[in-house]
C-alpha cells in the first residue's frame, strides 16, 4: 500500500492532539472575530450616528463589511491552495486587526465605512481559511465535529454580538466594539506561527479574475444606487441612473466571463436547474430580511423604546432563539422524512408575517409584545435557511457540490448586504422630514439642533412633551422600513411554491447539515473540500456499528488494536519518520506501556517486524490493511451511490478518502 495520505495534507496523521488542539484554538479565534464582526456594531449604530454623523449611510457600516467578505472568500480559498494556509489565516489575522484600529479611530463615516471594507476583507480571508485548515490537520474521522464547533460559532456570535456591541457603548465605548479584535487577532496570529505546519498545493488553480472583479464593481454599484437614491441624490439624478447603467453592464460582463472561465466562480450552468435558481434567490432573501432586521431593531429600541445600547442586544434574543429553533429543528426533520419543500413556504409566510408586525410597533408596544414578534420572525427565518443549503447539496452534482453550496451562502451573504443598504434607504427617506416635523412640532429650533447626530441620550433627556413628537418620528420611519421588507417575504413565498421536491439523497440524510450551514458560515467552492465535509459528517453517525460492519465486510484478520498499530508504522514509514515507539506514544499522549502489548501482539502475528527501538510494515500486515481500505471504498460508494460513483472524478475522490480513513483512523478503546 503507498501512501495513503493526501499530497497536500501530509501532517493530518502525524500531529500531536496537543498541537491540532491549539491549531483548532487559534482557528476558532480567526473565526470568531470574523463571524462576531457582521453583528457586534448593530446595537452600536445609533451611538455610532451620534458621535461621527451621517445616519443616512447608516447601514454602509454592515454593508460595506459583508461587500468585502463575500469577494474575499472567492480569493481566499484560491490564495490558500496556493500560498499556503498558515500564510493565508495569518495575512488575513493581520488585515482584519489593522482595520480593526482603524474603525475604532474613526471620526468620521466615511473613514469607518472604508476601513470595515477592508476589514470585511480580512474576515473572508479569516473564514474560507479556517475550514480549509480544518481539511489540513484534522483526521477525516474527526473533521465532522471540528466542523461542527466551527458552525456554531456563527450561531453563538449571532446571540453574542449584539449583547457585547451593546455593553460597550454602555459601559466604555462603541470604539471597543473594534478595539476588543485588537488583542485577540494578535493572540490568533502568534498561536497560529508557533503551531501550524506550513502546507501549500504544488499546483496553481486557475483564478477567475475577471469573474470576481466583474461581479464585484457590479453588486457594489448596484448597491451604492439603492443606496444613495432618494438621499444623497434624486432617483432621476445623471448619478443614480449612471450607477444602474453601470451594474447592468459590469454583471453582464460578469455572465460573459463566467461563461468562458476554466473554473469559474459560479457557473452558469447551475442556473439551468430550477431548484438551484430558487434555492438562491431564496437565500438571498432569507439574508436580506434577517440582516436588514437586525440592523435596524436595535435603532428603534434606543429611540423609540429607550432602552439602553445593553438592553437593545438582550431583546434582539427572542428572534436569535426562535431562529435557532427552527434552523436546527428543520434540519433534523428533512433528515427524518426526506420532504424539505414545506420549510421554505411555511418560513417564508411566518417571516413575511413577523415583518408586517414589527411595522406595528411604536413607543407604546410592551416588551413581552415585541418579543412575540421578534421569536415569530425568527421562526420563519430559521425555517428557511437550513433547508436551502440541503436542498442544493441534495440536487447537485459532485462536480458542482462546492460551487453550488458556496453558491447559496453567497447569495445569502448578498441578500444581507442589500437588505441592510435597502432598509438603510428607506429608513433615511422617511426619517428626514418626519424628524424635521417632530422637532418643529416639540418646539425645539432645528438650527440648534444636528439632526444626523441626534442620539438615544439626547431623546432621553428631553421632557415627555418634546420627547413625543421626535420619537414618533423615529416609530413612523421604522414602520416603513419593516413594512417595506414584507413584499420581499411574500415574493419568497410564491416563489417556494414552485420548489420542486426530489427524493433525499440518503447520504445526505445521514449526514446532516451542521448549524454553520444554517448562519451563513462562507466554505469554500472546492467540490473535494465539500465532499469530506459530507463525509466527515456520515462517519460520525454511528462510528462504533460503522467500523464493526466494515471491519466484518473486509474479511480481515487484523483485530482493531493490531489495525491501528499497523497503520500507524505504514502512515511513518511512508512520510519518513521515526517509527519507534516513543514517538507513536508521544503522538496520541498515551504511555508507553499502555502500547507495548499491542504492538507486541502484532509481531507475534506477523503484521510488524522489529522492536521498541523501530517498527517496519510487513508484506501482510500491508496487506491485511489494504483489505479494510477497499473496505471503506465499498461502503463509501454505497453511502453515496446516489452521487453518481462511476464519476471518474468522484470514484478517485472516494479511492483517497477511503485510504484516509484507514490511516487517520483513532486509537481504539482497548489501547486507551
Amino acid at each position: 500500500m503507498t501512501a495513503a495520505v493526501a499530497e497536500d495534507e501530509p501532517v493530518a496523521g502525524e500531529l500531536s492532539r496537543r498541537r491540532i488542539n491549539l491549531i483548532f484554538g487559534a482557528v476558532m479565534l480567526g473565526m470568531l472575530l470574523a463571524a462576531l464582526d457582521q453583528t457586534i456594531v448593530s446595537t452600536a449604530l445609533p451611538t455610532i450616528v451620534a458621535d461621527v454623523g451621517g445616519a443616512e449611510h447608516l447601514s454602509w457600516v454592515i454593508s460595506s463589511y459583508l461587500l468585502a467578505e463575500t469577494v474575499a472568500v472567492v480569493l481566499a480559498g484560491k490564495f490558500g491552495d496556493i500560498f499556503g494556509r498558515k500564510l493565508m489565516l495569518q495575512l488575513s489575522a493581520a488585515l482584519f486587526v489593522t482595520a480593526s484600529a482603524f474603525c475604532g479611530l474613526a471620526e468620521d463615516m466615511l473613514w469607518l465605512i472604508s476601513w470595515r471594507a477592508v476589514q470585511g476583507i480580512g474576515a473572508g480571508g479569516l473564514t474560507v481559511t479556517a475550514t480549509a485548515i480544518i481539511g489540513d490537520v484534522i483526521p477525516l474521522r474527526e473533521r465532522g465535529k471540528y466542523q461542527g464547533a466551527l458552525g456554531a460559532v456563527f450561531g453563538v456570535t449571532t446571540v453574542l454580538g449584539p449583547l457585547l456591541g451593546g455593553l460597550f457603548t454602555d459601559h466604555l465605548s462603541w470604539r471597543w466594539a473594534f478595539y476588543v479584535n485588537l488583542p485577540l487577532g494578535i493572540i490568533a496570529i502568534a498561536v497560529a506561527a508557533v503551531t501550524m505546519p506550513k502546507i501549500a498545493k504544488k499546483v496553481r488553480p486557475p483564478m477567475d479574475y475577471l469573474g470576481i472583479g466583474f461581479v464585484a464593481v457590479g453588486v457594489s454599484m448596484l448597491t451604492l444606487a439603492v443606496t444613495w437614491g432618494g438621499t444623497q441624490y434624486p432617483w432621476g439624478s445623471a448619478e443614480i441612473i449612471g450607477l444602474f447603467v453601470g451594474s447592468a453592464v459590469f454583471l453582464a460582463l460578469f455572465v460573459w466571463a463566467e461563461s468562458r472561465a476554466v473554473d469559474p466562480i459560479l457557473p452558469l450552468r447551475l442556473f439551468r436547474g430550477r431548484v438551484f435558481t430558487i434555492c438562491v434567490t431564496l437565500s438571498f432573501i432569507v439574508g436580506f430580511a434577517m440582516l436588514g432586521a437586525m440592523t435596524f431593531l436595535p435603532t428603534y429600541m434606543q429611540y423609540v423604546q429607550g432602552i439602553s445600547a445593553t438592553g437593545s442586544g438582550l431583546h434582539t434574543l427572542p428572534m436569535v432563539i426562535g431562529l435557532l429553533i427552527t434552523s436546527m429543528g428543520s434540519g433534523i426533520l428533512v433528515g427524518r422524512t426526506g420532504r424539505y419543500k414545506i420549510f421554505p413556504i411555511v418560513g417564508s409566510a411566518v417571516m413575511a408575517l413577523g415583518l408586517f408586525l414589527l411595522s406595528t410597533m411604536d413607543a407604546d408596544t410592551s416588551d413581552w409584545l415585541m418579543s412575540l414578534y421578534l421569536i415569530i420572525l425568527g421562526l420563519g427565518i430559521g425555517c428557511c435557511m437550513q433547508t436551502l443549503t440541503l436542498v442544493v447539496q441534495n440536487t447537485s452534482a459532485f462536480a458542482d457540490l462546492g460551487v453550488a453550496t458556496s453558491g447559496v451562502t453567497f447569495f445569502r451573504t448578498l441578500g444581507s448586504s442589500f437588505g441592510a443598504s435597502i432598509m438603510g434607504t428607506v429608513y433615511a427617506n422617511q426619517l428626514g422630514d418626519k424628524l424635521l416635523a417632530g422637532v418643529l412640532e416639540a418646539g425645539i429650533d432645528p438650527t440648534q439642533v444636528d439632526i444626523d447626530s441626534v442620539s438615544p441620550d439626547l431623546i432621553d433627556s428631553l421632557p415627555a412633551a418634546q420627547r413625543g413628537p421626535i420619537v414618533d418620528a423615529y416609530a413612523d420611519a421604522l414602520s416603513t422600513v419593516f413594512l417595506a421588507a414584507v413584499p420581499v417575504a411574500l415574493l419568497a413565498l410564491v416563489l417556494a411554491l414552485f420548489l420542486k421536491e426530489v427524493p433525499l439523497r440518503q447520504s445526505n440524510r445521514r449526514g446532516a447539515a451542521d448549524v454553520g450551514d444554517g448562519f451563513a458560515m462562507p466554505e469554500d467552492a472546492d467540490s473535494q473540500i465539500a465532499l469530506q465535509r459530507a463525509i466527515a459528517r456520515l462517519v460520525q453517525v454511528d462510528p462504533r456499528q460503522t467500523q464493526a460492519r466494515i471491519r466484518e465486510a473486509s474479511g480481515t484478520r487484523l483485530d482493531a488494536a493490531s489495525a491501528w498499530c499497523v497503520r500507524q508504522i505504514i502512515v511513518r514509514e511512508d512520510l519518513n519518520l521515526e517509527t519507534n515507539l516513543g514517538h507513536v506514544a508521544r503522538r496520541f499522549w498515551i504511555p508507553r506501556e499502555v502500547l507495548q502489548p499491542a504492538f507486541d501482539a502484532a509481531i507475534v502475528e506477523g503484521y510488524l517486524t522489529g522492536d521498541a527501538d523501530g517498527y517496519a510494515v510487513t508484506e501482510d500486515g500491508r496487506a491485511e490493511l489494504a483489505k479494510l481500505a477497499e473496505a471503506f471504498r465499498a461502503w463509501l460508494a454505497d453511502e453515496l451511490e446516489d452521487w453518481g460513483p462511476e464519476d471518474d472524478q468522484l470514484a478517485g475522490a472516494l479511492k483517497l478518502l477511503s485510504q484516509q480513513m484507514v490511516v487517520d483512523g483513532p486509537a481504539p478503546k482497548e489501547l486507551v
